[in-house]
């Protein structure tokens, strides 16, 4: 037993000496903040941008359509930490924005392009006839759009939406490129204070698991939700 009371003696020692001492643990505190404000806003912001872009790839529209498709090409075919550092360093250098804003806005514009897909093909999962429906009904294409199509289409799509938000989470993971303090900074800055690397890198994927566990659930319980009505 006495090498047990050695190791345990060491882990507590380290803990302390990596969380403890100096308060450090709150600077993972303060990143797990960071993180949730950044990923949240970059949802919603991305979700918006990616409905648009899916209109302009369905549109009839051969301008609205080529916008779409460079848009759509040229994010997924660059690096997020490439688009975050010419968002950041380039295009709101002389912006006076706080950096998680524009940190948000880097990684919305980049999960739009992939949301955009996935609109889009939500959207072509549904049968032209009920298309055809609501415009015999008298409904315009707006209304047929939002009241019969989108409601039957965000269902399709639900889960993969959820991917996209538990992938957009993870990717945060880079703010660090621009000074921010989110976790993976906060866990990198307590290993170069303490020259401890296993502690510091386990907590911030302890982390990271047990946020991205909890969004899975709530996640679960919507989609349950809104399969609740489905007729099998």
């Amino acid at each position: 037993m006495e090498w047990f009371n050695t190791w345990a003696a060491d882990i507590a020692s380290t803990f302390e000496k990596c969380f403890i001492r100096e308060n450090r643990y709150k600077l993972l505190l303060n990143g797990i903040g960071v993180t949730i404000k950044v990923a949240l806003l970059a949802v919603i912001l991305g979700v918006l941008i990616g409905f648009i872009i899916a209109l302009c790839n369905l549109s009839k529209s051969k301008l609205l359509r080529f916008f779409g498709g460079i848009y759509t090409d040229v994010i997924r075919g660059t690096p997020s930490v490439t688009q975050l550092m010419i968002i950041y360093f380039v295009i709101f250098a002389t912006v006076n924005l706080d950096k998680w804003i524009i940190a948000a806005i880097a990684f919305s514009i980049n999960s739009g392009a992939y949301v955009s897909e996935i609109f889009r093909a939500g959207i072509l999962s549904i049968d032209k006839g009920q298309t055809e429906a609501g415009r015999s009904l008298g409904l315009s294409a707006y209304q047929t759009m939002t009241r019969i199509v989108l409601p039957q289409a965000l269902k399709n799509i639900f889960p993969t939406l959820c991917n996209e938000f538990i992938v957009l989470i993870k990717e945060t993971a880079i703010v660090g490129y621009v000074g921010l303090m989110d976790i993976q900074k906060a866990g990198d800055f307590i290993k170069s204070a303490t020259f401890e690397a296993f502690m510091p890198l386990i907590a911030t994927a302890i982390i990271y698991y047990v946020l991205i566990k909890l969004l899975t659930l709530a996640l679960g319980r919507i989609e349950k939700k809104l399969r609740a009505s489905d007729i099998r």
